[in-house]
Order: structure tokens, then sequence, then C-alpha cells
């Protein structure tokens, strides 16, 4: 059985090896503390070594900072310039090293910016690209390949993450004439399952992939915000007696369940997120901005409004609830 310390120096000797390359490594394995050790085993070659960390978003950058303060290597804030991946064609190329948070959010818009930097590349990330003959799986191989694994399967064998459970609910969807449907000024009233059944027979009589796609795309959309879904999930809500996380489909559907919420227009969020971090309060709703990046410690249950057919998405919203 791996410790956590264990792991780390895997990733850490495998990124050192390959100079270029992806530790791939399941949530609360430590990989922001995989990228600082890395930084600073470089400062020692290099004194007067800068460095660039890219993230999806701005709030990713705060963990780089609590887990600087947790391991006593603050000083290398100093060296560190932080960065989004929108942002990234904007930045210097004067880094030693460059580190790639959340590694899969690379796109091929940013080959200009990578063909160009002459620094180590590192990536990190819990769901790399599944597909590498897709866009953004030949840019990853490319740049950031997988050089070390640590499986979310692996994580819960060595005790790291909680065994948990995936629970399907079935719902009876309603018959009342309740959706509206239409645009402008033809719209009209109709039921969640005359909806479901209109976008199902479309996605079934869709002609070619693309088009099957857009059907599955427009259904899916259609399924968000079914009433029958969010009294459910309130239902769920009401049964729980421990830290539960509510993953909502839009900041107004967040909104709806009574309880506190992280959201960009919530100016109480990152309030919200620190109480509930800390077990003060025992309900969070929040939207997609929080899949990458956090971790929740002690969290029991995870109430997800919509899977998403795409799996990483539904990935780091199953894993954000394994911690231990």
């Amino acid at each position: 059985m791996k410790t956590k310390n264990n792991i780390q120096e895997e990733a850490g000797v495998a990124l050192d090896k390959a100079v270029h390359g992806t530790a791939a490594m399941s949530v609360g394995s430590g990989k922001t503390r995989v990228g600082l050790k890395h930084m600073e085993r470089q400062l020692k070659i290099a004194p007067e070594a800068t460095f660039l960390v890219v993230a999806p978003k701005k709030s990713i950058f705060r963990s780089w900072i609590e887990e600087s303060e947790a391991t006593g290597l603050t000083h290398l804030l100093t060296r560190i310039t932080f960065t989004t991946y929108l942002s990234l064609l904007k930045q210097s190329q004067n880094y030693r090293a460059t580190y790639f948070d959340e590694g899969h959010s690379l796109l091929p818009s940013h080959d200009p910016w990578l063909k160009t930097y002459k620094g180590i590349r590192i990536g990190l990330t819990g769901t790399p690209p599944k597909f590498l003959n897709s866009s953004r799986g030949k840019i990853f191989s490319r740049y950031i390949p997988v050089v070390y694994t640590y499986l979310t399967d692996d994580a819960v064998a060595d005790k790291i993450l909680n065994k948990y459970n995936i629970i399907v609910h079935r719902l009876q969807l309603s018959k009342a004439k309740t959706i509206m449907a239409g645009k402008p000024p033809r719209q009209w009233l109709t039921s969640e399952e005359n909806s479901y059944e209109y976008w199902t027979n479309r996605v079934n009589n869709a002609v070619g992939i693309k088009e099957r796609q857009i059907m599955s795309i427009l259904r899916m959309k259609a399924l968000m915000d079914f009433p029958t879904k969010e009294k459910y999930a309130k239902k769920l809500m009401d049964m729980m007696m421990y830290k539960t996380i509510i993953f909502a489909n839009t900041q107004q559907q967040a909104e709806k369940f009574g309880v506190p919420t992280y959201h960009s227009k919530n100016p109480d969020s990152e309030e919200n997120l620190e109480e509930f971090k800390k077990g003060r309060i025992d309900f969070l709703a929040c939207v997609l901005q929080l899949n990458e990046g956090i971790n929740i410690p002690d969290l029991k249950c995870g109430i997800i409004m919509h899977s998403y057919g795409n799996e990483r998405k539904a990935s780091q919203r199953i894993n954000n609830t394994c911690p231990l």
C-alpha cells in the first residue's frame, strides 16, 4: 500500500527523468504538491529561476498558495507568475519551467506559444484526454505526454480516497404542462414527458453523426432544468445528515436549493467555500466552476443534477466527493 509521500516521490522522479511530461494523478493524491516540489528542485539547480503556472480559472491559483503555506514553500511564490489558459499566448517565455494545471485544458490554439517555448513543460491532471487522436489529445501528447499515472482506483485501494457508491435515481417525469417550449412569438406549454419524448425522437431520427450529436446536446439542455429533478434533489437533501455538495446546472438553479452557494455572481462564494471546507456549514450548492482544482475534506455525499455525456466532467464531479 502506497502513501501520499510514496506517490508524490514517484511522480517527481518520473517528471525529472522525462523533463517534459504529465503526472496523471487522482484527486487527493497531491498534484499541486508535486508541482511545488519540482519547482524547489529546479530552484536548487538554477537559483534565479522563475516559473509559470497555467490553470483553467483563477480560483485554482489559491490551491497553489495554500499548498505552499502547508509545505513551507512560500518562498516559491515570489518566483511564480499565475495565468489562465485563455491568457497563455500573452505570456513571456522566459520561465525555466511552466506548469499546466489541469493540463487536459490545452487547446490547439496554444500551439504557437508551446512550439517556441524552450523551458521545461510539466502537466498535472487527474483526467488526461481519453482520445489521443482528437485535437486536444494530439496537442497534449505532443507537448506534455503522460509519464506517470496514479488512477482513482489505485487511490481507493491505497485508502487515499474513500470507497464510494454511485446511485443513479430514475425519475418519473411529470405529465403536467409546465414547461415552456418554442420561441417568441410562437410558444406553448408542454410536459417534461412530452419534451423528453420529442427530443429523443429528434435524436433517433437524426441523419449523420454530427446531427445526432447536436440533437443529443439539445436534449441534454432541455432535461437540465426539469422541475421534477429539482424537487427530487431537495428531497434527497432533506434526507442527508452529513456534509453534502450539490452540483447544479446553472447559477439560478443553485440558488433554488436554499443553501449557501458558490458561483461567479455570488460575492460570498469564497467565504461560503471556506466555511464548507472547515465543516461550519453542511450544504453547498455550486456549478461547473467548482469541478476543477478544489478538494473538500470530509465530504460524504454529492448530488449531481446532471452527469453529462462528457466523461471528464462527470469524473471530476464524482472524484470531488471522494477525498478522505
